[in-house]
């Protein structure tokens, strides 16, 4: 392994450890949500009003900012030089800001109707709660856009771990408020903490900015030939990027007319545990390669840039495929540790661990389709992440109007699932044609990867069932019954690799390896 590969493998490793720490506080700070206001009116009105504000930033800028800006703001730094890059950053920030401004206005206003578009199955009083709430979230959308154009800026200096620790930080205030001040202020207290939470994303990075020489200037000129290189990227972008999180508001809008709107809290729940589980190795490694695969593309490396991409879609696949058998295997148990406590019933269980065994499915394509869309990006080519955006929404929302009458919140998780793996496929097929990424080895190396998977899930599914009878519900239950399954799996997994000789074994037996001996040294 060369020197420049250690340094990926390194910063990716640590900003995973990052993402995982914010994440999980994520996962407490639901776990407060949960307790206190269970699958209820708050809960739900709550849920679907911070939702929307993101929805709207992750449509028009999220993604489309690193995903643009990057790439261009890399070519000014090697082509231009440091102080022109800093420049082109002033003036893209300045011009967010005024946009989001813009968009913050109009959400402001029309928060009835915008309640009334993602949410229309809640009553009355839920649907006026969801709005109120909605009008003192809707400035989170200028401190996002704000704090990504932040990351766009560290991420391009090679500066990975501040912007990783993003959600620590907003986190951190959320959790304080549950602690001290939500039995005194209730919902609305909660919605400030998040406002005040979602500002903090950008503050905690400014230190960072000042230290890599980076001072933010007003600074405007709409015509510039760096904005309108990000323009013209930017536009077929934005559309690709919408397949999450537009995914997601069709799954709510559904989801808002299921159990009195219950169904809301139960995706957006199972939603959270599906996304730190799949997001913090998926997102970890595609920030960091991001930049690489923009800088192998300005200096002709396209050689590298293939087996990057053929390299980083092996090691996911290794991870990903066991963690989606897995999960779902263990859905009931992972959501009743997580979250059954408090207000959160039976019912609550049931129909939460339901949406994450069927939202559990889209791991592979959301991990394929986050890996291609960054390599297409990073050509500066929209084109395919755009259709293959575009088809995944429509048939998202062919499959939840067939799926939902009968499945109810399990039909809402598969029709996303179905529809991430859709758009995974669509942008693979342009990508092998041009860069030969997958081979009849590696096609060799996923079957091994997922007859390991079954073989494992099989013997956690037993071990299980098993063990159901001899625990009863309380923490300390909750915990063997989640733990033990888990680790047994993980063992049968890696058995089965050492067995079937997966070459992706080798790797993380080599580093387990070089840990030990470190540690033995010291």
């Amino acid at each position: 392994m060369d020197n420049d590969s250690k340094s990926a493998v390194k910063a990716a490793g640590l900003m995973m450890a990052i993402t995982l720490i914010g994440k999980l506080l994520g996962l407490v700070r639901d776990q407060f949500l949960a307790g206190n206001y269970s699958v209820g009116m708050e809960a739900s009105a709550f849920l679907t009003a911070s939702r929307i504000p993101r929805i709207f930033f992750d449509v028009v800028f999220a993604s489309a900012i690193s995903a643009s800006f990057i790439p261009v703001f890399n070519e000014y730094m090697k082509k231009k030089g440091r102080e022109e890059a800093f420049r082109l950053s002033n003036n893209f920030i300045t011009l967010i800001g005024i946009l989001t401004t813009i968009i913050t206005v109009l959400g402001i206003i029309f928060s009835p109707q915008l309640t009334q578009l993602f949410a229309s199955g809640f009553d009355a009083e839920t649907a006026e709660l969801c709005t109120q709430l909605l009008r003192i979230l809707f400035p989170a959308t200028i401190f996002t856009g704000i704090a990504f154009c932040f990351v766009g800026v560290l991420q391009s200096m090679d500066e990975f771990n501040v912007p990783a620790a993003m959600s620590i930080a907003s986190n951190l205030v959320i959790i304080i408020y549950y602690l001290l001040f939500n039995s005194r202020f209730g919902i609305y207290g909660l919605t400030v903490a998040f406002l005040i939470g979602w500002a903090m994303q950008a503050i905690i990075q400014i230190p960072s900015l000042l230290k890599k020489g980076y001072r933010y200037r007003p600074y405007i000129k709409i015509n510039d030939e760096g904005i309108k290189k990000i323009v013209l990227l930017m536009l077929p972008v934005m559309v690709s990027t919408w397949v999450q999180p537009i995914n997601l508001s069709i799954n709510t809008k559904f989801a808002s007319g299921l159990f009195n709107g219950s169904g809301v809290s139960a995706v957006e729940y199972a939603n959270t545990v599906y996304s730190i589980i799949v997001g913090v190795f998926v997102l970890s490694i595609v920030n960091v390669i991001f930049p690489r695969l923009s800088r192998m593309l300005i200096d002709n490396e396209n050689e590298g840039f293939s087996k990057t991409i053929s390299a980083t879609i092996e090691a996911m696949a290794f991870l990903i495929i066991p963690m989606m058998v897995g999960l779902m295997v263990l859905s009931e148990p992972v959501i009743k540790l997580i979250y059954q406590r408090g207000a959160f019933d039976d019912f609550a269980l049931s129909i939460t661990s339901r949406a994450l065994f069927f939202f559990a499915l889209g791991m592979p394509g959301f991990g394929i389709q986050s890996v291609l869309s960054r390599a297409f990006y990073a050509q500066k080519n929209g084109k395919a992440p755009l259709i293959s955006g575009l088809i995944s929404i429509l048939i998202n929302i062919a499959l939840c109007m067939a799926l939902t009458e009968k499945f109810d919140v399990g039909g809402l998780a598969a029709a996303s699932a179905i529809s991430q793996t859709v758009a995974a496929v669509l942008l693979f097929i342009p990508m092998q044609k041009d860069n030969k990424i997958i081979n009849s080895k590696m096609v060799i190396e996923f079957i091994k990867m997922i007859l390991a998977s079954v073989v494992m899930a099989a013997v956690v599914f037993a071990l299980k069932n098993f063990m159901g009878p001899y625990f009863s519900s309380g923490l300390v239950s909750n915990i063997i019954m989640t733990a033990i399954p888990t680790i047994i799996g993980v063992v049968i997994y890696a058995f089965m690799s050492a067995v079937l000789k997966i070459n992706e074994m080798k790797t993380v037996l080599s580093i387990i390896y070089k840990i030990i001996k470190r540690g033995e040294k010291t």
